[in-house]
């Protein structure tokens, strides 16, 4: 698959582009993965590095509580969002509402979408009405009864409303009842979240990630996780930890070694998701792959990390041709071709 630099048009005058973004910090916290949503800094200067050499002007801003004033007093066209937000269920919106209500054009999708996929139960309930098939789940929260609803184990339990693996760990996939009341209140105690449980699907793990919008949208074919080895007894879970060690645990491939039903229909699936919720300019919606062959949604990332050879959606770009550089850059062209800027100031 191609995504040729002709699609990406010239500038027809400097843009200037704000790289909005919240940074890892130092400090003690209650879990290890608590920083795991925000980026180092070298994914911001591969980022604003990747925009200069197309020659764009770039400035970098922190998406801390003062953004609002930088804002007004510091000059863009347009803003390369990857802020995760500060805090709350709402936080991966907080940055794009800020935008829109400053009318800042951004890359990426609105604040409602953001909101939207963040919380994994509201997603699957949204995007089931279009006949996307979802494992059988349930949210728990804290101080209330556990009502499984008909779901058997094993099941998997994750915070609903966090990413990146966050709160996903060795012991996530539970076979009894104890074991589930076990890691419900360790979650509870480290993230004080509602929990999401649903049944563990064994098979395969895949991600699609989508770039651009409308007629130009390219929809990449599947990427597959493949497991080295289990990473929780007989039980593959991609999990943070597995993440940040991913080279002793996993290894990737795309296109994948799947038939063609199986791999169109997780494509199928991922633009039902992207169209319900409208994700724009670039996405990721991960899959798990039953051993009988059926394509099942975990979630959707409209905001999916890009740390350069690291992130699981620039690594997907680059299986099908479309190397970081050009990726960026194609992520920024999707959202100024959407906004109509052809020229900063026309």
């Amino acid at each position: 698959m191609e995504y040729p630099d002709s699609e990406i048009p010239p500038l027809a005058k400097r843009i200037n582009v704000g790289i909005i973004y919240n940074l890892k910090k130092e400090g003690t916290f209650r879990s290890q993965d608590d920083q795991a949503e925000y980026d180092n800094i070298e994914t911001v200067y591969s980022i604003r590095d990747s925009l200069n050499r197309r020659g764009y002007e770039t400035l970098l801003i922190e998406a801390d509580t003062n953004l609002v004033e930088k804002l007004k007093t510091q000059k863009i066209d347009i803003a390369f969002n990857i802020a995760e937000g500060i805090g709350g269920r709402s936080r991966e919106g907080q940055v794009p509402a800020i935008l829109e209500m400053l009318g800042i054009p951004h890359t990426g999708s609105d604040a409602t979408a953001l909101c939207i996929s963040l919380d994994k139960a509201l997603t699957k309930r949204l995007v089931s009405t279009c006949k996307v098939r979802t494992p059988k789940y349930a949210v728990i929260r804290k101080n209330t009864a556990v009502r499984l609803n008909g779901m058997t184990f094993p099941l998997i339990v994750k915070p609903n409303a966090e990413g990146s693996s966050k709160g996903i760990s060795a012991f996530s996939v539970v076979k009894s009842k104890t074991e589930l009341s076990e890691i419900l209140n360790r979650n509870f105690a480290l993230y004080d979240v509602e929990m999401l449980v649903e049944e563990y699907i064994h098979g395969r793990e895949f991600t699609v990630g989508v770039l651009g919008n409308g007629k130009d949208r390219i929809i990449f074919p599947p990427m597959e996780i493949i497991y080295k080895k289990p990473t929780q007894g007989d039980f593959c879970v991609y999990s943070y930890p597995v993440k940040q060690a991913y080279t002793e645990y996993v290894e990737y491939k795309s296109p994948p070694d799947i038939e063609k039903r199986i791999q169109d229909e997780m494509i199928n699936f991922t633009a039902k998701v992207c169209d319900t919720l409208n994700c724009l300019d670039f996405s990721r919606v991960d899959f798990r792959v039953s051993d009988d062959g059926k394509a099942y949604f975990i979630e959707v990332n409209p905001l999916p990390g890009l740390a350069k050879g690291y992130s699981d959606y620039p690594m997907l770009a680059a299986f099908n041709g479309v190397e970081y550089e050009k990726l960026i850059a194609g992520i920024l062209n999707a959202a100024l071709v959407r906004y109509g800027i052809s020229g900063a100031g026309e």
